[in-house]
């Protein structure tokens, strides 16, 4: 190669680089402004939802929730609790600035693509029956299992609470015949505390759609489900009610919270309308294989509202008047986005003993105080295996995941266990 070329290839080299490396500034920077976004509105979202929904001490809630070792730079973010407003808003040095707003019954939401006022005014005079005293869990219907041992549940309760650093438990609540027969609470929660679920949400998401299809309002079979996917030549008009409830409706969707740009952390954080985003994603799969997202379950939410028509007040009343109240959840408080329609993927607040009470009516076969909530089969159906592992059914988890399981207590032996709710960050 003569020297000429030589010297030409080095300035194109030196060109390129110099592209490279502004194209990595570029990438660089917009990973960093989307982190910002994704932790300011993570803070305002979760302070607002502790402060008002669970009324925790919000430095109790800085300190172990928005302060642990995996969300250390959270630190870095002022917040501004405003409690005549009821709203909780957090930047950094002033920018990416969110807000998240309370509304009594319907918990926070952030205030995205949209503002304060149209938030409050979305329905102002809401009343939500579910908010009675509380009953308690109901005897079960179905044959009576042996007693649990006491050793057995102490056991249970000591290994639930023994690794504080990396598990920390703050609640454990275990019925046996449709009685609360122990439970135990960490430092500075109580009985009466709500608690957040994330994805132990998506069981709910599955009772209701149930109850809708015991109602002949949905079907599993259903496809043409939303307007913008009913047209010939959308594939995404084929999928199922029963795909979506088995995740396995073949959308796009990347379930990765370490990444600020992915659709999960995009959807819940950094959208007004986390069921339309969710919807807009196109076919990515059409042979219809399993993979977990979270977009499916906002679909489903959407769904329903859809089914139960206009009326923004009837459907946030759909969750108490059908399923809440029947089963006495009286702490549960299940939050819309800013659109309206519920996160069901995500952001739902209850006492330990009232996401209980919705695992007791699993185990009477959905069945309470005699009335049938679900329809004959809705627990069969939602424990068959939907992926090649068969750890995940419809909506509920068939396996514990090893991630969960403690590296250094052993664990007890139960009687066979049929379902699983799980939530990211321990959540069971």
């Amino acid at each position: 190669m003569t020297k000429f070329a030589l010297m030409r290839l080095r300035l194109v080299r030196q060109k390129l680089n110099l592209r490279c490396t502004r194209v990595l500034t570029l990438n660089s920077l917009d990973f960093l402004w989307r982190l910002l976004c994704l932790a300011t509105a993570y803070k305002a979202k979760l302070l607002c939802s502790g402060v008002f929904v669970s009324q925790r001490d919000p430095q109790s809630l800085l300190n172990q929730d928005l302060a642990v070792d995996e969300l250390f730079f959270l630190r870095f973010i002022s917040t501004t609790i405003d409690a005549e407003a009821q709203t909780v808003t957090a930047s950094i040095f002033g920018l990416a600035r969110r807000t998240a707003l309370y509304r009594p019954g319907l918990g926070s939401t952030l205030v995205i693509d949209t503002t304060l006022e149209a938030l409050r005014q979305q329905v102002p005079d809401l009343t939500l029956s579910s908010q009675r005293p509380a009953q308690k869990l109901l005897p079960r219907s179905l044959a009576p299992a042996p007693p649990l041992s006491p050793s057995l549940v102490l056991q249970s309760l000591d290994r639930a609470f023994a690794e504080p650093r990396r598990q920390r438990t703050r609640a454990v609540a275990i019925s046996q015949g449709g009685a609360l027969i122990a439970e135990r609470y960490a430092p500075g929660f109580t009985a009466n505390l709500p608690l957040l679920g994330w994805s132990m949400t998506k069981s709910v998401v599955n009772a209701l759609v149930g109850i809708l299809v015991h109602q002949g309002q949905l079907a599993l079979d259903q496809c043409a489900l939303l307007p913008e996917w009913d047209t010939p030549e959308d594939p995404r008009r084929a999928i199922t009610l029963d795909q979506l409830l088995r995740m396995r409706s073949g959308l796009q969707f990347e379930e990765v919270y370490s990444d600020p740009r992915s659709h999960v952390t995009t959807m819940l954080f950094q959208r007004g309308d986390a069921a339309a985003y969710a919807a807009g994603l196109p076919l990515a799969d059409s042979t219809g294989a399993w993979s977990y997202a979270s977009g499916t379950t906002n679909i489903l939410c959407r769904i329903i509202r859809q089914v139960l028509g206009d009326s923004l007040a009837d459907y946030w009343a759909f969750p108490h008047r059908a399923l809440f109240e029947p089963l006495g959840m009286t702490s549960a408080v299940l939050e819309p986005d800013a659109a309206g329609t519920f996160v069901g993927s995500s952001f739902m607040y209850a006492t330990a003993r009232d996401w209980l009470k919705l695992g007791q009516l699993y185990l009477q076969d959905g069945c309470w105080q005699g009335r049938r909530l679900l329809p004959e089969g809705w627990v069969q159906y939602s424990t068959t295996p939907s992926d090649p592992g068969q750890r995940y059914g419809a909506h509920f988890w068939r396996q514990v995941p090893f991630s969960f399981a403690s590296r250094q207590v052993p664990r007890p032996t139960f009687p066979q266990i049929r379902l699983w709710r799980r939530g990211i960050r321990g959540k069971f």
